[in-house]
């Protein structure tokens, strides 16, 4: 006599495989025996993390919360109110070793985005920073994902990278080791063919492309056997899995055949929206997909590189995102920069809304995450590295509260809020970076 009753049980690491396609599935109803807690089955909610980066810092007194407390969003956070009772802002917060020690100091942009989550000096004259948090994520809790982690960027890999800095420390925010930065992906169909599969060789993937096939439709006689197999609502489920890989095919074709008809305009590349705005709706919901079907647990992502002049026509500003932070701290410039401060935010409340919008178990996916979203600057125009401008969102799997600004003490290491974010997901640590001691979250 068995323990429990069961229905007709799915493993939660379940594959539809088909030529050069491996699809995992969300979490259904079938994957968990019946009469058993979630929580006590392989279905219990695992925590994701996603570490936001945007350079250039923010126009601090429009970015700020009026007080301490309960949430009232400022002005440039204002797009995150469907979402405010999972979001903490953390004010005063402080990367110092972005500006350098002794000999090796001064204030630039060249160690923001390597400083960002690892906390570690980025050495002069070498390429040299420290482990990044999603990288200790990565080797705790995501090792039983099909991919330990994913990294993504809007814009391509550059190489103006400062005298005497190595150009990793522009180009990524994520370091295996502190001599291993990892590389940085923009290409939205590139990255949906490591999450998905499109061919085990270049014949295969040619084939593929040239056929003009969705990837579903490599797996079709499966996903309608699976089909007749499950309960109506994961049936449902199912079926609104399956169509958002479509509509992201969908899109990801359009701006290829987009690139294509403009040949006059090489700019973008190939599968990569021209819009700002599109391309990292894109790569949010690549993101939001891994998720679900658990391909990975642990993402991160770099709106813009430092020194970048992306413009921003969306947020009303037509003058490239690095120049605008140079303001001269005159109201009305500055003022300017706090719409594309706000505009960052918008496009961040998307990918908040949408994970709030996914079940996830006994939540949603907003729930089971934890967002880290910020600068290593603070003012641009002075390129200073305190305070910063940091927000946290999610529920971190029933760990974290939202709806709340927390103000420390003038000058804390933002490592100290890492520390404990790493904490609340599993990762028992005394230290990370240069913290001083953990932030109560």
């Amino acid at each position: 006599m068995t323990a429990f009753i069961t229905k007709k049980h799915l493993p939660r690491r379940t594959f539809l495989r088909g030529v050069g396609v491996t699809l995992a599935l969300p979490l259904l109803d079938s994957m968990v025996p019946a009469q058993t807690p979630l929580a006590k089955t392989a279905a219990a909610a695992k925590s994701r993390f996603c570490g936001i980066y945007v350079p250039h810092g923010a126009t601090m007194d429009k970015w700020t919360p009026a007080q301490e407390g309960a949430l009232e969003l400022s002005e440039s956070l204002k797009p995150l109110v469907k979402v405010s009772d999972q979001v903490t802002v953390v004010t005063n917060l402080a990367h110092p070793l972005a500006a350098g020690v002794g000999s090796d100091a001064g204030a630039d942009h060249a160690r923001s985005a390597a400083v960002f989550l690892s906390g570690a000096h980025p050495e002069k004259g070498s390429v040299h920073a420290g482990v990044t948090m999603d990288q200790v994520l990565a080797e705790h809790i995501g090792q039983d994902t099909p991919l330990p982690s994913i990294e993504l960027s809007i814009e391509e890999v550059g190489v103006n990278c400062g005298v005497g800095y190595g150009c990793a420390y522009f180009n990524t925010i994520s370091w295996r080791t502190p001599t291993l930065p990892l590389p940085m992906e923009n290409s939205p169909q590139l990255v949906f063919e490591r999450l998905f599969g499109d061919g085990m060789n270049a014949a295969q993937r040619l084939a593929r492309k040239q056929s003009d096939r969705s990837i579903l439709d490599l797996v079709s006689d499966k996903v309608t056997r699976l089909q007749g197999t499950l309960d109506p609502s994961d049936r449902v489920r199912l079926s609104e899995y399956l169509d958002d890989i479509r509509e992201i095919e969908r899109r990801i074709k359009r701006a290829e055949d987009q690139a294509k008809n403009e040949v006059d305009i090489p700019e973008a590349p190939v599968g990569t929206p021209e819009a700002f705005e599109d391309h990292l709706k894109l790569m949010y919901d690549l993101q939001v997909l891994a998720y679900r079907a658990e391909i990975t647990r642990i993402s991160t992502l770099m709106y813009a590189r430092d020194t970048s002049s992306a413009t921003y026509p969306a947020s009303g500003v037509r003058e490239g995102f690095h120049p605008a932070s140079h303001h001269s701290n005159i109201r009305s410039r500055m003022d300017t920069f706090a719409l594309i401060n706000r505009y960052h935010v918008q496009t961040l409340a998307y990918f908040l809304e949408k994970l709030r919008a996914t079940p996830d178990g006994e939540g949603n996916l907003l729930d089971h995450s934890v967002v880290l979203y910020g600068s290593s600057m603070s003012n641009g125009n002075q390129h200073d590295h305190d305070p910063l401008p940091i927000l946290v969102a999610g529920g971190g799997a029933g760990k974290l509260k939202g709806g709340r600004h927390i103000v420390e003490p003038a000058h804390t290491p933002m490592s100290n809020l890492m520390l404990a974010l790493l904490n609340k997901l599993g990762v028992e640590r005394e230290t990370f970076g240069d913290s001083t001691k953990k932030l109560d979250i």
